[in-house]
């Protein structure tokens, strides 16, 4: 592979060709136990994501959703879409969250547009890439790494595999992700070390750089679904921990190619995407 080509053109040169490889050197590195590590990533496959935003967990706090006052209809429904509106009374938001989300509220209800990080090509955090949809993910398997890639525009989060966390991790985007595998059938992911600057869901819920997220990934439906069960806490910002479900459906999709995510932003609305105020050159 040339040293020359694009991140995403190694990634998706490394998904054409040498994802089986990659999951058979899993195997002759760990033994015995290869046969108790998942195949996420075999056949070129991608996942895409069913659900808009996280579903409930089996029991206990679930994450935040629309206001029951203004119902949030997605695209493709057969009816007229509509921008998402929190609903401000779950009892997991610490109040000055609420109100945060409240003033957001009220900015969308008067006109303004309701971006995802999807949509202003902002990097989404964790668990906000979760939520990431139309376009499949790829899940590249090594011995001491896994990717997770978003094929919409290449934003990629690193897992690395079967190391303690750093002492003090510098708070960026996607945090600090470690992983092990349990059980024979789950990816198990921890995650913190986070910024501020991202949101947890599609409603503008906002967190600290206290945030700490638990992700099992397993296949479920005889391989046709990857399922993810997640855990948040941030003491700063919920009452209590709270749990949600995301789940993919595998597509044999073909190599990964490369797709920019910006352009055109301002053609239709302003999704706050970042602009430069003068030419660097």
């Amino acid at each position: 592979m040339s040293r020359f080509m694009s991140a995403p053109a190694k990634i998706a040169c490394f998904l054409a060709g040498g994802a089986t490889s990659a999951l058979l050197t899993i195997g002759a590195a760990t033994g015995a136990q290869s046969a108790a590590i998942p195949d996420f990533q075999s056949g070129e496959a991608g996942w895409i994501a069913t659900l808009n935003d996280l579903g409930p967990p089996a029991s206990g706090a679930g994450p935040v959703t629309f206001d029951k006052a203004h119902p949030y209809v997605p695209n493709n429904r057969g009816a007229q879409p509509t921008w998402r509106i929190a609903d401000i009374g779950s009892p997991i938001l610490k109040p000055w969250a609420a109100q945060q989300m409240r003033q957001a509220n009220e900015k969308i209800l008067a006109g303004g547009i309701a971006f995802t990080p999807r949509s202003s090509c902002m990097p989404a955090g964790v668990p906000g890439f979760s939520h990431f949809i139309v376009e499949p993910i790829y899940i590249v398997q090594s011995p001491k790494e896994v990717l997770m890639v978003y094929s919409g525009d290449q934003q990629v989060r690193r897992i690395h595999m079967n190391v303690p966390h750093s002492r003090n991790p510098k708070p960026s985007w996607y945090g600090e992700s470690v992983g092990r595998y349990e059980n024979g059938d789950t990816l198990v992911v921890d995650t913190i070390g986070f910024n501020a600057k991202t949101f947890v869901d599609n409603y503008r819920t906002p967190h600290t750089e206290k945030l700490h997220v638990e992700e099992r990934y397993r296949i479920v439906d005889g391989g046709r679904m990857l399922q993810v069960d997640i855990r948040i806490e941030d003491p700063d910002a919920f009452n209590s921990p709270w749990s949600g479900v995301q789940r993919y459906r595998r597509v044999e999709q073909g190599p990964l190619h490369e797709e920019v995510c910006a352009e055109n932003n301002t053609g239709l609305f302003d999704y706050n995407i970042p602009q430069a105020g003068k030419p660097d050159f």
